[in-house]
């Protein structure tokens, strides 16, 4: 592979650190993934219905290529976890990040 494959970065807000990830993959748009502390957030490659299945608290963000685009953009899908927490479709991620 040419270049850098795996970005981590680390976001901090609200005295709280989450983990950043983007991996570029061949072909195609890169994976993006923000972990906290109960719960994570992710590009279109998130499949919510497996995530529901599995209890997870998580959140669809697609169409972004950065995890700083992940948390600017809107949930567009959450488990019914993510909902019971406030992570809901329609409100922007860096506004319920401490929910994460």
């Amino acid at each position: 592979m040419v270049g850098e494959v795996i970005r981590v970065k680390e976001v901090s807000s609200g005295g709280r650190r989450y983990l950043g990830l983007e991996v570029n993959l061949p072909g195609s748009p890169p994976l993006v993934l923000l972990v906290g502390e109960t719960g994570f957030a992710m590009c279109g490659f998130l499949d919510v219905s497996a995530a529901e299945k599995k209890g997870a608290v998580a959140v669809k963000i697609p169409g972004v290529s950065s995890v700083e685009e992940l948390l600017e953009k809107e949930i567009a899908e959450a488990t019914s976890k993510a909902e019971a927490k406030g992570l809901r479709k329609g409100v922007r991620l860096k506004d319920v990040l401490d929910h994460l």
